[in-house]
């Protein structure tokens, strides 16, 4: 059977952890990716033929670990898309972060255009009339030498929006050397992790709440003996 982390599952959703390197949803590239892991498990757990149904509800950078919802109905799916546009989910992002914050708690709002030739997103504190508003809160909840571990909760979802809006006041995230880390991670993903989401259930109407191990590379051994209030 395909291996998948799997954080909840029932008739409708499935949630996993994802872990960093792997695609969420195919590309250019021809990788396997998560949305094809997860057609090829339901496929031999329930024995089901023929097409197996996955909707990708929301997606993460390759480099990075952590909580991905899919939906198993199309009927699932249209109610979680409409939950992510209009922003009624919560979710929890720790990141590992270079230097430490000069406010250790504080909100930051820019405007991010993407570059696609480059797929690199730049950040301006100011409006501009060709950038998405970006919101995201952190706090700095625990240190480890020059390590700084940061709990993120993102207001919009925008590519790569933690990542160049943490290197935008110079933290940037430890191996992510598109935005200012000096040195890869020995597994080449950045130590960015979707700790937690919080969704209402898209039939049952309750609130489902799902958590994410840690990944076990290295950079997060020392938070991991931690609880930070999880």
């Amino acid at each position: 059977m395909a291996f998948l982390d799997v954080l909840f599952e029932d008739n409708h959703v499935l949630v996993v952890n994802k872990p960093a390197g792997l695609l969420v949803h195919g590309d250019e590239t021809g990788d396997v990716c998560l949305a094809d892991l997860a057609k090829e498990y339901i496929k031999e757990k329930y024995n089901k033929p023929g097409n197996v149904f996955i909707g990708v509800v929301h997606r993460l950078d390759r480099p990075v670990s952590g909580v991905v919802l899919l939906a198993k109905t199309s009927k699932a799916l249209s109610r979680l898309n409409e939950l992510f546009r209009s922003k009624k989910t919560i979710k929890t992002y720790w990141a590992v972060v270079l230097n430490k914050p000069t406010v250790e708690q504080q909100t930051l709002v820019h405007w991010l255009i993407k570059d696609s030739s480059r797929n690199v997103t730049t950040a301006y504190a100011r409006e501009n009339s060709k950038g998405l508003r970006s919101e995201l809160s952190y706090r700095l909840i625990a240190q480890h030498n020059k390590h700084y571990l940061l709990e993120v909760n993102p207001v919009t979802g925008r590519p790569h929006q933690i990542r160049v809006q943490l290197a935008s006041m110079h933290c940037p995230i430890a191996g992510d050397l598109r935005y200012g880390a000096g040195n890869p991670l020995p597994d080449k993903s950045i130590a960015l992790h979707a700790r937690s989401l919080q969704f209402e259930h898209p039939t049952l109407k309750t609130m489902v709440t799902v958590s994410a191990p840690l990944p076990s590379a290295p950079i997060w051994k020392p938070f991991k003996s931690n609880d930070y209030s999880y």
